[in-house]
C-alpha cells in the first residue's frame, strides 16, 4: 500500500470531497472551516463557517452542503492524538449550511426539522433525485448525552426525520442502485441498513430491531473500536473508517467478509474516492491533522451522484 501524505497541520479534519480538478475541499472541525488543498499541497481556506463543520458533500446545485455539529471542545492525549471530548462551551446548535464555493458565502438551510432543534449533524450523502439524508449524532456532555436520528431533505428543501432515535449515527451512505441506507453507529461499531422504498422512505424492520434497521456487521475483530465516517465502493462494500484500531474496515454488503487495512492514526476518521479510474482513497487522519492519499486501492469508489 501506497501512502502519499497531501496535507498536515489541519485541525481535526473531516468529510473530504474530491472535486474534479484533484483537489480535495474538507472540513477542519476545531478550526471552523471548509478548506481546500490542491494536488500540490497548497491549502486556502473557503470559508470561515464557524461551530463544527462535520460532514460535507456536493450538491446539485454546485454548492457544498456541510452538516455542523455545533463545535466540539478538544483535547490533547499523552501519545499526541487531538481529539473531541464534549460539546463546545460556546455551542448553541446543530445545523445544515450551504457554501457557494465561488463567494465562500454560506447559509443557514436548517436548524430545526418538525420542530426539533438539530443537535450534532454529522454526515450526509444525496441521492440521484437531488434529495440527500443525513444523521444528527447529538452532542455529548459530561454527564449525558443526546440519541441521534436520520433526516432525509427532499429536492424542494423539505426536511423529515426518517428513523430515530438512535444510538450515535456517525457516517452515513447509499448502495450502487440507491436501495440500501447504510449508517455506521459509534459507539457500538456496528454497521447498520435500511431498505429504501421511495426517496426518503425506509421499510423498517419490526423488534427486536432497535431502530428498524438490519445490522450487517458488529465491531469486526477483537480490538477495540469505534465507527465513524463511510463511504462505498464500485461493488457495493462499505468502506468504513475505524477509529482506535485504526483504519479502513471495508465490510461486504451481506456482512459475511470484511478486512480491515491498517492506517497510522488511530482517529482515521473519513474516506472518499476519486482519480481518473475511483482508485485513489482519500483519508483523513484526524488525530494528527492528515489529509492522505492511498493510490490503487483494491476496488474502484463509488462515483457520487454530484461533483463540481
Amino acid at each position: 500500500m501506497k501512502i502519499k501524505e497531501l496535507a498536515s497541520g489541519l485541525l481535526f479534519p473531516e468529510g473530504p470531497v474530491y472535486m474534479n480538478d484533484g483537489s480535495i475541499i474538507l472540513v477542519e472541525i476545531a478550526r471552523g472551516t471548509l478548506t481546500r488543498i490542491k494536488p500540490d499541497g497548497q491549502t486556502s481556506v473557503i470559508c470561515d463557517i464557524g461551530g463544527g463543520p462535520n460532514g460535507a458533500a456536493m450538491g446539485p446545485d454546485g454548492s457544498v452542503y456541510v452538516c455542523n455539529n455545533g463545535g466540539f471542545e478538544f483535547m490533547t492525549e499523552g501519545d499526541g492524538t487531538f481529539r473531541p471530548f464534549k460539546q463546545a462551551n460556546n455551542y448553541t446548535t446543530g445545523r445544515i449550511e450551504r457554501v457557494n464555493l465561488n463567494t465562500g458565502k454560506f447559509e443557514r438551510v436548517a436548524d430545526v426539522v418538525d420542530s426539533v432543534q438539530l443537535k450534532g449533524p454529522n454526515d450526509l450523502v444525496f441521492d440521484k433525485f437531488g434529495g440527500f439524508y443525513f444523521t444528527d449524532l447529538g452532542k455529548v456532555r459530561p454527564l449525558d448525552m443526546d440519541r441521534g436520528a436520520i433526516y432525509y431533505c427532499n429536492a424542494q428543501g423539505k426536511f423529515s426525520k426518517i428513523a430515530g432515535p438512535l444510538m450515535s449515527p456517525n457516517g452515513i451512505a447509499l448502495s450502487p442502485d440507491e436501495k440500501t441506507l447504510y449508517y455506521a453507529e459509534t459507539e457500538g461499531a456496528r454497521l447498520w441498513a435500511f431498505d429504501i422504498t421511495s426517496p426518503g422512505v425506509i421499510d423498517k424492520h419490526p423488534w427486536p430491531s432497535p431502530q428498524g434497521a438490519r445490522m450487517v456487521c458488529a465491531t469486526p475483530g477483537s480490538h477495540y473500536q469505534r465507527f465513524d465516517s463511510i463511504a462505498v465502493d464500485a461493488f457495493g462494500n462499505i468502506c468504513v473508517a475505524t477509529l482506535h484500531h485504526g483504519g479502513i474496515t471495508t465490510v461486504a454488503p451481506d456482512g459475511k467478509l470484511f478486512v480491515h487495512t491498517p492506517i497510522p492514526d488511530q482517529y482515521t476518521t473519513n474516506i472518499c474516492f476519486g482519480g481518473k479510474d475511483m482508485r485513489t482513497a482519500y483519508i483523513t487522519l484526524s488525530g494528527s491533522g492528515k489529509l492522505i492519499a492511498v493510490e490503487d486501492w483494491p476496488v474502484p469508489g463509488l462515483k457520487l451522484n454530484y461533483s463540481a
